[in-house]
């Protein structure tokens, strides 16, 4: 058995503290495994001026980290399994996929409690499509403002008064002990959350059969259904991080309902999809839900974000 797995990431206080939580999770399966936790910083935390979509989405988060495992600096790379593409290249493959944290997203602010109170101008920050969509679909009397940055750099952006409000993944906020920061946990009903969000994934070199093999045991079996079926809409639609789209699972009781949405952020329009079933059907219904969210149009909102 191999003695130590390297682990890269991000060096973001987040990322760092999603390496030291797999780490953990591998010494509590396998106690004569040692871990080196190596951080890197890259291109996407290198550019804050712009907006993700504009400079090439979230894959310039994980660009680095693959290259890591191309070289074999590292073994294994932790992400935030949202900013994964849904079709991963050949090289590479998910080995676990860990308990899901809260999926929401949350309001952040430190002169509101809720969006619904929040008068005319409020300026309102975030670096998601998804959410600014969302936010001039619902809310369309607030303005929206880039937000880069990982999330103290966005809460002390908040504290400088350079944003009346921000919104963020819970799971995140959670994850760093900043749960008093939150003012409101937003409706998955309105704000679908990202594909894949609040869970953590372990990205390792799809030939290295052994580490495949050894980390599978750590993955959480209800989550992968979840998220599966949440990558699987993303990825029959060709959906890239770019794209202003929603999807979230949850299984109760056995069975599965998904939720989609893909908004159009000029227009406004949006077209969604509610798919349930039994839970051991996750890609049919996955497949499903796609073919629905085409057949209401979705296409002709994708185009425009190629």
């Amino acid at each position: 058995m191999q003695n130590t797995i390297r682990i890269i990431t991000r060096n973001s206080e987040l990322a760092l503290w999603q390496a030291h939580h797999v780490a953990q999770k591998i010494t509590e399966l396998y106690p004569t495994i040692t871990t080196q936790i190596i951080g890197v910083t890259t291109e996407g935390d290198r550019f804050l001026d712009s907006s993700l979509d504009k400079i090439g989405g979230k894959g310039l988060f994980i660009k680095e980290l693959e290259n890591s495992l191309l070289k074999n600096e590292a073994d294994i790379a932790v992400h935030s399994l949202k900013d994964l593409p849904a079709n991963l290249c050949s090289s590479f493959s998910i080995a676990a996929v860990l308990e899901r944290e809260d999926s929401a997203d949350v309001l952040i602010s430190n002169k509101y409690q809720n969006l619904e109170d929040m008068p005319n101008g409020t300026v309102i920050g975030t670096s998601s499509l998804r959410r600014s969509s969302i936010i001039n679909r619902h809310y369309p009397k607030l303005q929206v403002k880039l937000l880069r940055g990982n999330i103290i750099t966005r809460i002390k952006k908040l504290d400088n008064n350079e944003y009346d409000a921000i919104i963020l993944a819970s799971a995140g906020v959670k994850r760093l002990g900043l749960s008093q920061r939150i003012k409101q946990s937003l409706s998955k009903d309105i704000f679908i959350p990202s594909i894949g969000q609040g869970a953590l994934a372990i990205e390792v070199l799809q030939s290295n059969y052994f580490m495949v093999e050894l980390l599978s045991k750590l993955t959480h079996q209800k989550t992968f259904i979840e998220v599966s079926s949440e990558r699987e809409v993303g990825r029959v639609l060709g959906a890239s991080c770019s794209v202003p789209i929603g999807v979230h699972a949850i299984i109760q009781n056995h069975s599965l309902k998904l939720d989609a949405i893909i908004l159009d952020k000029e227009t406004g329009n949006c077209v969604s999809s509610t798919i349930i079933g039994e839970a051991k059907d996750y890609i049919t219904l996955a497949r499903a839900c796609a073919s629905k969210l085409v057949g209401n149009g979705a296409l002709n909102i994708l185009e425009k974000y190629k």
